[in-house]
């Protein structure tokens, strides 16, 4: 997950006071918390659908045909209004390398481009938007019998509403000079492009540099988020440079982001905010740290295992973080371990536990390429442990002079005791694992199981329930998918594009021609990954590219399974690794340490990373060897 962007820049160079200032902050209150409401609502009544089809199908054995088709209808309207909030709270994934290091007056114009551009291209496909949902008021759905068109009106609902929302945004920035340059600016790009149209259509594949290279890069830098970036550089391409009717781009958009699997996506970042809510992940870091926090470096031993752990809950990696860096970090402060340190290993932490399931990338991979969810699930875990053991060899070498004369070690009694009372923590991934193996619930329902779970442990067991969190809690939820699927919608219509353009039918046959076969294929892949990883983080990265590259592997005879598992580590690197990674800014985030604290620390636990990549890509049978 990106780091979202503070206005600061934009709030050092503001005017004191700005009539439409005011205004637009009292419209985006009310409209912001109406819509917060109607999303936090919809993963609710999400779960609630797939919870009672798991329990009409396992249990009574009269299975609700209608309950896919329901939860397919409100995970539109919950990805569309999910997006809406993130462009309000500036969740949505980008990158912000250079806003980050520029003077601030300059950063506060980037920050307004980066409200234009999106809103220009909501301008230009809204109207498309209501011819595609128009179109499929003829399609009847097959289970409820309604109008496909209850369901395509999210995407011009929720388009219209991110237009709404960029313009709010953009009057509560203060400064009307800044908004006046980035409108001209917009403008005169567009124009421009729009202009040379004419040109541009006999250049023929030199277009796919020029939109999907020289366009996408220079909207990602400037800030843009990596949807938004997509989009727009899909858009331009199809509407300059060929005769494609626009409503097929939204077709494309809905396609990417209706596949029923990725509904798992919000349920597993609610389980997630409810382990630690609930105090489970709490009672888990305790008990291990009992058993390991006598031993040199012991407590950084206890993280790279709680992360191992608390990733197969959550499948969120800031919700990983954010369970564990609180309760950890004081203790191991007190014993003398460097903030930078701390926050390396976290970084680093989090890349090696990319591939355990319920991972977010890992059912993104499986709905876009048809490997089995399943498959990857399992596949997932011993390469994990591969790294998560080179991680460890390093924290042994640093840490093998400690002084831990005056540190507690406990007893056999304390320890049981701790371990009694983070056993159903413990058994949660069990739980889950065995639910989808005995065939109580799909890999998509199986989160419902946990949540349900959850809550009663923390009711009846912690006895630690908030109620007053789980609003907010909610709310984060919508925000976080509507920034996961809108991106992997616009990637999906890119994808598209490349492929029409015959892009991909070229890379396939110069990858196939790589010299070396399958190994060749893999030192590639897995170069190209990094970057991606760090560029365009994994989701994107996986919707864009995985469709075209997994059959290759298939062709070039390397396992499906096991190549997920080589790609899945290699953009997790990218992704937590300084300066463009921006993984490694969420864990600045949420461990509150300044990124430049961990830059010279992080490099030994990159390196651990990358022999435990090499390891894995050249031990197939790490990913595959369990596989039935």
């Amino acid at each position: 997950m990106s780091h979202s962007v503070t206005h600061a820049a934009a709030e050092a160079v503001a005017p004191p006071h700005n009539p439409l200032s005011a205004l637009a902050r009292r419209v985006d209150s009310g409209l912001g918390s109406t819509v917060e409401v109607i999303a936090a609502g919809l993963v609710l009544v999400e779960i609630c659908v797939l919870l009672a089809g798991v329990v009409s199908r396992y249990l009574f054995h009269s299975p609700l045909v209608w309950s896919d088709e329901l939860a397919s209808v409100l995970f539109l309207w919950l990805s569309m209004l999910g997006a809406v909030v993130a462009l309000r709270r500036g969740e949505h994934m980008r990158m912000t390398g250079l806003v980050n290091r520029i003077n601030p007056r300059a950063a506060a114009l980037l920050e307004t481009l980066a409200l234009t551009i999106p809103l220009a291209f909501l301008a230009l496909v809204l109207w498309p938007a209501v011819d595609y949902a128009s179109e499929e008021m003829a399609v009847v759905s097959p289970a409820m019998e309604i109008s496909n068109a209850w369901r395509a009106s999210a995407i011009p609902v929720g388009l219209g509403l991110m237009a709404i929302v960029a313009l709010l945004r953009l009057f509560r920035l203060n400064n009307l000079r800044n908004i006046g340059t980035a409108v001209l600016i917009t403008v005169v790009v567009a124009s421009l492009f729009w202009i040379a149209g004419p040109v541009l259509a006999p250049l023929g594949k030199l277009n796919l540099v020029i939109f999907f290279v020289v366009l996408v890069a220079a909207c990602v830098f400037a800030g843009v988020p990596i949807a938004f970036s997509f989009a727009l550089a899909t858009f331009g391409y199809l509407a300059l440079t060929t005769h494609t009717p626009m409503l097929v781009m939204v077709g494309r958009l809905d396609e990417g982001m209706s596949h029923l699997i990725l509904l798992a996506v919000p349920l597993f970042i609610f389980l997630g905010a409810l382990i630690e809510m609930t105090g489970m992940a709490r009672a888990m870091i305790q008990f291990l740290a009992s058993l390991l926090g006598h031993v040199k470096g012991g407590l950084s031993y206890v993280l790279i295992g709680a992360m191992y752990l608390v990733s197969g809950i959550s499948g969120s990696k800031i919700a990983d973080m954010a369970a564990i860096a609180p309760v950890l970090f004081p203790e191991m402060k007190k014993r003398g371990a460097k903030p930078g340190d701390l926050l390396a290993l976290l970084a680093a932490t989090g890349a090696q536990t990319e591939t355990i399931p319920p991972s977010i990338v890992l059912i993104t991979i499986g709905s876009v390429t048809g490997v089995s969810i399943a498959a990857l699930f399992t596949g997932g875990l011993l390469p994990a442990v591969v790294v998560g053991a080179c991680l460890c060899t390093v924290v042994w070498w640093r840490y093998r002079h400690d002084d831990l004369s005056k540190v507690t070690r406990y007893g056999k009694g304390e320890i049981g005791k701790y371990l009694l009372v983070a056993l159903p923590a413990v058994a949660l991934p069990f739980v889950i694992r065995a639910a989808v193996v005995e065939g109580v619930a799909t890999a998509t329902e199986v989160s419902t199981i946990g949540i349900v779970y959850s809550v009663l442990v923390g009711v009846f067991i912690h006895r630690q329930f908030d109620l007053k969190r789980l609003k907010p809690m909610l709310v984060e939820t919508a925000s976080l998918t509507g920034a996961i699927i809108f991106i992997v919608g616009c990637a999906t219509a890119m994808a598209w594009g490349l492929t029409q353009s015959g892009f991909s039918q070229d890379l396939a046959s110069a990858m196939k021609a790589m010299p070396g076969g399958a190994i060749g294929f893999m030192i590639v892949s897995t170069a190209a990954f990094v970057v991606l990883g760090s560029v365009l983080e994994g989701i994107p990265a996986i919707v864009l590219f995985g469709p075209l590259l997994f059959p290759i592997a298939k062709d070039v005879g390397v396992h499906e399974v096991h190549y997920a598992m080589v790609v899945v580590f290699a953009m997790g690197i990218g992704l937590f690794s300084p300066p463009f990674g921006v993984g490694y800014y969420g864990a600045c985030a949420v461990s509150k340490i300044h990124p430049d604290e961990g830059l010279p620390h992080i490099g030994g636990y990159l390196l651990a990373l990358l022999v435990g990549l090499v390891i894995v890509a050249a031990v197939p049978w790490l990913s595959i060897g369990f596989l039935k």
